[in-house]
């Protein structure tokens, strides 16, 4: 998993002493850029690309090959769906999109209720025994995120901070306490942001 010995084994010690309120200033940028499209209700092709270049820039030809009205009526759809699992799938149905995309772009959306997911936080959860699927934390399903998202929104409230906020936490923490290889092979899977949607 390339995790070395954590200072505590439940996540709530953890998140305590690593949570910040304190946002990167590009995130910050964009998360503001993005309230231009909640507000309106739906994304434009050049905001799910400024998505797609934060959260994963290798996917961004696919991303770029979603015509503008598709990407129109997909954020328009998803953004006003009842439920949480609709509001996924809504965005999975975008070339490009993943799990951890359309997390990416719901948290720029709303920050204070979404997180994003990815490796590091979900091996953080792994480890302290909050979560007990999918140990490595890839190929996430429709399932990781809801239970993902359950975990960030309790943890926000007994902390009081934004789920983000929690997000960012997990993924520092990771950071902090990574030993060797993120994705288990080859050189450019070493630390670093690459692919992770800090």
């Amino acid at each position: 998993m390339g995790l070395g010995k954590l200072p505590f084994r439940r996540i709530e010690p953890l998140i305590r002493k690593h949570v910040s309120t304190d946002e990167d200033e590009s995130t910050a940028a964009l998360i503001r850029r993005m309230r231009i499209a909640k507000a309106r209700g739906y994304l434009t092709s050049s905001e799910l690309e400024a998505v797609s270049r934060w959260k994963s820039a290798r996917v961004i030809g696919l991303i770029r090959s979603n015509s503008a009205a598709f990407v129109r009526a997909a954020t328009r759809a998803a953004l006003t769906a009842r439920t949480e699992r609709a509001r996924l799938e809504l965005l999975l149905e975008l070339k490009g999109v993943g799990v951890p995309m359309a997390s990416a772009l719901l948290m720029l959306i709303d920050p204070k209720r979404y997180g994003v997911i990815d490796i590091r936080a979900w091996q953080i959860l792994y480890t302290t025994g909050t979560v007990r699927k999918n140990a490595r934390g890839m190929g996430f399903t429709a399932e990781n995120w809801l239970e993902y998202l359950t975990i960030l929104r309790r943890l926000a409230r007994k902390f009081r901070v934004s789920a983000r906020d929690v997000g960012r936490a997990l993924f520092d923490i990771h950071a902090k306490y990574q030993e060797g290889l993120l994705y288990g092979a080859g050189p450019a899977s070493r630390g670093g942001k690459s692919d992770t949607g800090r």
